[in-house]
């Protein structure tokens, strides 16, 4: 029997979100929109999953819209033509569209990667391998999820488990407030 590394559920009160996390959870990671409409998400909808890439990659489509790190088409070192100093020469392939206009600092529209992606990487860039840039972004997305407009909860101290009691208290407490409890 094989193991489903990630769950999607809609979940739209806090009373189906406890039920849903009793039946199947408990999870390492849970995230959710934090604006509305959300993007790339339904509404109220939720990604599950003990892994932290494989639930970055189903937000993204990663796979189904076949992305992939590759070389950007032209050498940041060129400066004959104007670009961002913040870019690097990297960037993501079909990357999502609908994430072309967020502001973010670990990418611009179109995928194309910044400098703070491959900073992390301790060798010269003329060097890195494409998948060492894949882990980089992934850890770079993981930081900056707030910046694009989500929720993600992940284990704090010492805990195995995405820290959701602070957030299911808020969000009941909001439906008590708007009379829904």
């Amino acid at each position: 029997m094989a193991i489903e590394l990630i769950k999607r559920k809609i979940l739209p009160n806090s009373k189906q979100f406890r039920q849903f996390w009793k039946e199947k959870g408990p999870f390492k990671y849970a995230l959710t929109s934090s604006q509305f409409p959300p993007v790339m998400l339904e509404p109220e909808e939720w990604i599950f999953s003990d892994d932290i890439k494989a639930i970055l990659k189903e937000l993204m489509q990663f796979d189904k819209r076949k992305m992939g790190i590759v070389k950007a088409p032209f050498n940041p070192d060129n400066k004959s033509i104007l670009r961002p100093e913040i870019l690097s020469s990297w960037k993501i392939n079909n990357f999502p569209e609908e994430w072309d206009a967020c502001i973010c600092d670990i990418f611009i529209p179109q995928g194309h990667l910044t400098r703070t992606v491959v900073e992390r990487i301790k060798i010269p860039e003329e060097k890195i391998e494409p998948k060492r840039v894949e882990v980089n972004f992934f850890h770079c997305l993981e930081d900056n999820m707030d910046q694009l407009g989500y929720q993600l909860l992940k284990p704090r101290g010492s805990s195995k488990y995405a820290a959701i009691k602070t957030y299911l208290s808020e969000w009941e407490e909001d439906e008590q407030d708007a009379g829904l409890l």
